[in-house]
């Protein structure tokens, strides 16, 4: 029987895997999630503040010693702070880190495997098992394949940038291990397409992530569906009972602040209730399927965009350092 003080935050770790999205040990610290997920902008915030200059200065020292110069110095010297944030992360939750590939890669199935053997080949020469990474890619067709492909090697893949069902459908197909549904973002579009705000039962993202978890449970899926980028903690209260929700730490916090109770709104039962028929997608279909949904073509392409601008920019930083 839980304490009826127990706070939002302690209620939901009952029912859900409660995932810090941040680049700042501090509040991973304070918050005590089972995992942590970045991204190219969460390491830019984090690289620029004083407090971890460190790293990203212990990363110019090791790779300038290589003997690489130019490009390949940069891209050396960016992989080596994603893998030094990674590995202070694994120091401070027991569960996994998401790495993430550069965006830049797409839609390059190839150089998106290579990549994602490179860090984990860092990971595993520092002790850390695969077991507790996860690569982190776009929802592209082209990041899909190398997912799957991946997974066969054991080395699991969080499909992000995740707004469709056909995307989602995909993922599940090609046997992932997580994805992550991008619910704020959704709203975000929702609403400035319809000038209207929604009610936490009314948001589109929402019942998006509602309707991917609904179809996973109902055709017994594997993968993990992490809902993320949320706009406020209505949101994730609706959503209470996903198998995990990556939060931000403003959002922890408020629900840390506050003793209502938390229900489960995703449940397996209720799952099983649900009257989606099952669907499969070659490439053909998938393309078709995600082209019909104007939301998700753009949120995803506007998402990779903005993720490859943040590493143009940490890769400035990085090549300033260097001198």
């Amino acid at each position: 029987m839980r304490p009826m003080s127990a706070n939002q935050l302690d209620q939901l770790k009952q029912i859900t895997t409660v995932v810090a999205d941040t680049g700042d040990f501090e509040s991973m610290k304070a918050y005590q999630p089972q995992d942590a997920t970045t991204n190219p902008s969460l390491i830019l915030a984090a690289a620029a503040k004083p407090e971890y200059r460190h790293l990203v200065e212990q990363a110019v020292t090791e790779l300038k010693a290589t003997g690489l110069t130019a490009a390949a110095l940069t891209e050396a010297i960016l992989d080596r702070i994603l893998i030094l944030f990674g590995l202070e992360i694994l120091k401070i939750v027991p569960g996994r880190v998401s790495t993430e590939v550069d965006a830049r890669l797409s839609f390059d199935t190839e150089a998106t495997i290579a990549k994602a053997h490179q860090l984990i080949a860092a990971y595993e020469k520092e002790g850390h098992s695969r077991d507790r990474i996860l690569i982190k890619i776009a929802s592209t067709w082209e990041g899909i394949k190398a997912a799957e492909a991946l997974e066969k090697e054991g080395i699991h893949c969080n499909l992000t940038l995740l707004f469709s069902f056909a995307q989602a459908v995909a993922c599940a197909e090609a046997g992932v291990q997580l994805i992550s549904p991008f619910v704020g973002r959704i709203l975000d579009w929702h609403k400035a397409a319809t000038g209207k705000d929604y009610a936490a039962d009314e948001d589109p993202g929402v019942i998006s992530v509602r309707a991917i978890y609904n179809y996973y449970k109902k055709f017994g899926y594997k993968t993990e569906v992490m809902g993320a980028s949320f706009r406020n903690k209505g949101e994730i209260l609706a959503l209470a009972g996903c198998d995990l929700l990556t939060i931000s730490p403003g959002l922890l916090a408020e629900l840390q602040a506050s003793t209502d109770p938390v229900i489960a709104h995703l449940t397996a039962a209720e799952a099983a209730k649900s009257e989606a028929p099952k669907i499969s997608l070659n490439e053909k279909a998938f393309r078709f399927m995600l082209n019909e949904d104007a939301m998700a073509t753009e949120k995803t392409a506007q998402g990779i965009r903005s993720f490859a601008a943040d590493i143009v920019k940490l890769e400035k930083l990085v090549e300033e350092m260097i001198g």
